[in-house]
């Protein structure tokens, strides 16, 4: 089975030298990996409502795609189990675009017959990553001020599956004057 290197290699924000053309010999990566994030939108979508929670990290980082995914997994089912399925509206901010490559190298007996060591070292897409600065949005759940601390605590269950630490803010918003 094919194991996934350890993310600390892929952690810090670095230039991506992953260009994507709609002409295949313009671009860098051949192959674009499949997002896995199947949706980035959720809840009751056509209400406006009075409060919302957003997850922010503290440090910048590249995070996983798999990471958001469990986390909005966890985020969602924990919402839908208590409020019901129309009294929020959860939100993913960020959309996963940087590419990651790995060039495999191996070890033991007949290594040699399959390794190039560091020529063509250019690597094969592994996985896309959500390149977030600190302070920034990453998830977003609006919902009542009777269900802000479920929010809350969604959030907080979401930040678990992510690889830093990340504090819960909650916003008040404003009526609209018309």
């Amino acid at each position: 089975m094919a194991k996934l290197r350890r993310w600390r290699a892929y952690r810090s924000i670095e230039r991506a030298y992953t260009r994507i053309s709609k002409f295949r010999n313009k671009s860098f990566i051949r192959m674009t990996p499949n997002i896995k994030i199947t949706r980035f939108v959720m809840g009751d979508t056509n209400k406006d409502y009075p409060e919302s929670v957003d997850l922010i990290p503290k440090t910048s980082l590249q995070i996983r795609q798999e990471s958001i995914e469990s986390g909005r997994l966890t985020a969602v089912r924990l919402l839908e189990k208590s409020i019901g399925k129309g009294g929020y509206t959860f939100r993913i901010r960020k959309f996963p675009y940087q590419i990651q490559r790995e060039n495999p190298l191996a070890s033991g007996a007949g290594a040699d017959r399959m390794s190039t060591g560091m020529k063509k070292s250019f690597g094969k897409p592994i996985g896309i990553a959500v390149q977030i600065r600190a302070g920034e949005k990453l998830m977003t759940i609006a919902t009542n001020p009777n269900n802000i601390d479920v929010a809350q605590r969604a959030l907080h269950r979401a930040a678990k599956k992510m690889p830093c630490s990340f504090y819960v803010r909650v916003n008040a918003h404003k009526p609209q004057v018309l």
